[in-house]
């Protein structure tokens, strides 16, 4: 495994990053699935002002993102200028027209265009390849405003070829407690010097709660667990990558968020511990549902 770097400052909400070439400026955290539209709000008056929404797949578990972020551009001043809206398609050869788009403007008043489409669930350097094209012209005749391109990944082998090429503006990858395998075949194969930006998802997927003690074999008096922060830590940690997709479901929620990352990354015990906890609930079949897996996601 490469080496965990000491304790370093962690980015905060207010740090604005070039989004690739497109001379658009994101925050570090991205705002994805809310449950409650008042946190869109309350993470932008927070400094997020980075908002990821779904053109089809999960569309109803997005609803909470689209009042939200309706609420917010319902405030004018030029508030639509400020964010980065970015939009999700699941289709495998996307064509990104009106049918796709359009629907997501329609669907929260005052959005007028989108900012950045990202093709989901790549599995495969050839799903990245069919996808990069229409991608790449939406971008380049700013279809419905889109200036920018990325992509999440379901497989890190696709995503070393996407960040070999630099064609995309930001590349979407996960890397969490029980879901490490990028520290060795991703996080050192890529390349310096590279404009698109990483940022990490399902950071919090292998959390272990304090109902998991009894069947970890733990006492109830255990140390005290990490929380939902912690794990976001644990992933921006990694010097490789800019940022996360983040999913808090309340303001006060955003506020811990903003606490955390003022604490600075972990140490490395502190990682060890968190691993050595996910992957024991992991091998208990704690987390009914999830399976990491070997190469992929």
């Amino acid at each position: 495994m490469s080496p965990v770097p000491a304790r370093r400052p962690l980015p905060c909400l207010t740090d604005r990053l070039p989004l690739g070439r497109s001379g658009l400026r994101v925050s570090p955290v991205c705002l994805g699935m809310v449950p409650r539209p008042e946190t869109v709000s309350a993470a932008f008056d927070a400094g997020i002002n980075f908002f990821f929404l779904s053109a089809d797949l999960h569309w109803p578990r997005y609803e909470g993102m689209r009042r939200g972020l309706e609420t917010l551009l319902a405030r004018g001043g030029g508030v639509r200028d400020e964010i980065v809206v970015g939009v999700v398609s699941y289709l495998e050869q996307p064509l990104f027209q009106s049918f796709q788009v359009q629907e997501v403007i329609d669907a929260v008043a005052g959005l007028d265009r989108v900012d950045l489409i990202i093709a989901g669930a790549v599995s495969s350097p050839a799903s990245f390849h069919s996808r990069l094209d229409p991608m790449a012209t939406a971008r380049d005749i700013q279809f419905r405003g889109i200036r920018a391109i990325g992509a999440t990944f379901h497989s890190r082998r696709a995503a070393v070829t996407a960040a070999t090429l630099d064609l995309l503006d930001i590349l979407y990858v996960r890397y969490n407690t029980a879901h490490p395998g990028a520290r060795t075949d991703l996080f050192p194969l890529l390349p310096s010097g590279r404009a698109g930006r990483i940022f990490n998802f399902k950071s919090t997927m292998f959390k272990v709660t304090a109902g998991m003690l009894p069947g970890l074999g733990l006492p109830l008096a255990h140390d005290p667990l990490p929380d939902v922060s912690d794990y976001y830590r644990f992933a921006l940690s990694r010097p490789e990558l800019d940022g996360i997709l983040a999913s808090p479901s309340t303001p006060e929620e955003v506020d811990a968020l903003a606490a955390a990352l003022a604490k600075g990354s972990l140490l490395p015990e502190e990682e060890e511990h968190m691993l050595r906890l996910s992957s024991l609930a992991v091998s208990r079949g704690l987390f009914r549902g999830k399976k990491p897996t070997a190469t992929s996601e």
